[in-house]
């Protein structure tokens, strides 16, 4: 019974969450230039620092908010983080001066640790063998969600870049009172841990990553792979209006797009890809594709050639689920918490590097003093990462059944991490 109500409200949350990112994306451009009264190219900078404002901020709450799940359960930590986001948005509605627009944005980052409070409630209810194709679903979620929120980011941005915050305020709201009425405790009392403040900060979440055999392998990964698929969020827009030419509507079609090609990924590629080869290899699948397809945004030139390579963005999909899985495995069922506020915190590291790596490269390429006008250049810089990834991917071992894993039914020798 606690599966059947937790994972429709995780699923849930995630879908307005992605709704309320991907509403925003169409506009931020238009936003940071109306609001630091500048020009495009210096609003590519100014957005660059924006990210790793952010980022920081995830990467500093993760770890905390991850081990305070652990601590007094999942359900108050995620209904907290909603309210919080609620406000944030709020907040959007209303800055007019550059430090706001930061500080803003820094809460979005703080309030978006609550991720790993959502993953541990999935991993709470759910069989290790089928943690991969569930948080599939996650990310299925935020897939539709992206098909929503950036559709309905590029209508009311031609109303003005503010009126999406509003929606996304609205629907993060509305989703904490869902939330209080439907979501229940996912961990039970048996099963949870003092909180320690000595790991629930990233150098102790480092710590015990360390001790957790295999786990550092696969977190490095995961942070190579977040630098590299990161390239959408951190430099679409932008790129879209450098390299393409398009209108805020446009840049939301396009996302939209990517959301439909996301989520039939997650819904009918990473559980059969999953099964078939298990989670190493079906993430080294999903890498291979990424690879090419950062290489042809690189230079593609044409609306349809852009359209054409979003296609096989669905067949990237089993990347972040299967290693995300590989992570759980390798914990107990008093760590999923922890565990997953260490994923968060990976991938927080990563959207830290990322903005000087890619939105960094694509500022300098589309700058006056480049050498050459070049706005594909991110995701040249993207495919190196994501090499690289696929490269320490394939000298990880196997495992095939969590440390903590005290379930009967195991996965069948071909499926395994």
């Amino acid at each position: 019974m606690t599966a059947s109500r937790t994972i429709p409200f995780i699923v849930a949350t995630i879908f307005i969450d992605a709704i309320g990112f991907g509403i925003i994306m169409p506009v931020l451009p238009q936003l940071v230039m109306e609001v630091g009264r500048i020009a495009l190219a210096p609003a590519i900078e100014v957005g660059a620092w924006i990210g790793l404002v952010m980022a920081l901020a995830t990467f500093l709450a993760s770890p905390l908010l991850g081990n305070l799940s652990d601590h007094i359960g999942r359900r108050r930590v995620l209904l907290l983080s909603l309210a919080g986001l609620a406000a944030d948005y709020a907040l959007l509605v209303v800055v007019d001066t550059v430090p706001w627009l930061f500080i803003a944005r820094a809460l979005s980052g703080l309030f978006g640790g609550s991720f790993a409070a959502a993953q541990a409630a999935i991993a709470d209810v759910t069989r290790p063998a089928e943690r991969a194709r569930n948080f599939g679903f996650v990310g299925a979620a935020f897939g539709v969600g992206f098909v929503v929120g950036p559709a309905i980011g590029g209508f009311l941005g031609e109303v003005g870049p503010r009126a999406p915050f509003v929606a996304a305020a609205l629907l993060a709201a509305a989703n904490m009172a869902y939330g209080a009425f439907v979501f229940p405790e996912t961990l039970p009392a048996a099963k949870r841990r003092a909180f320690d403040w000595r790991r629930a900060n990233p150098l102790g979440a480092w710590a015990t990553m360390r001790r957790l055999p295999g786990m550092g392998g696969v977190a490095g990964v995961l942070l190579l792979w977040q630098i590299a698929s990161l390239v959408y969020p951190m430099t679409w827009s932008f790129y879209c209006i450098a390299q393409l030419g398009w209108s805020p509507a446009m840049i939301g079609a396009s996302l939209a797009f990517v959301g439909v090609a996301i989520a039939l990924g997650q819904t009918f590629v990473v559980g059969p890809m999953v099964a078939r080869f298990g989670e190493r290899d079906a993430a080294t699948i999903g890498l291979a594709v990424a690879v090419a397809i950062f290489v042809g945004f690189a230079f593609v030139r044409t609306t349809w050639g852009a359209f054409l390579l979003l296609i096989p963005v669905a067949f990237q999909s089993p990347v972040q689920p299967s290693l995300m899985a590989m992570m759980s495995r390798r914990a107990g069922a008093d760590m999923q918490g922890e565990v997953q506020g260490i994923t968060a915190m990976t991938m927080g590291l990563g959207q830290i590097a990322a903005p000087a790596l890619l939105t960094g490269t694509m500022a300098w390429f589309t700058g006056t003093r480049a050498p050459v006008h070049f706005p594909g250049a991110a995701f040249i810089v993207a495919a190196l990462f994501g090499l690289l990834a696929m490269a320490f991917l394939r000298r990880l071992p196997r495992v095939t059944r969590s440390a903590g894993d005290d379930l009967p039914d195991q996965m069948p020798p071909s499926v395994t991490a």
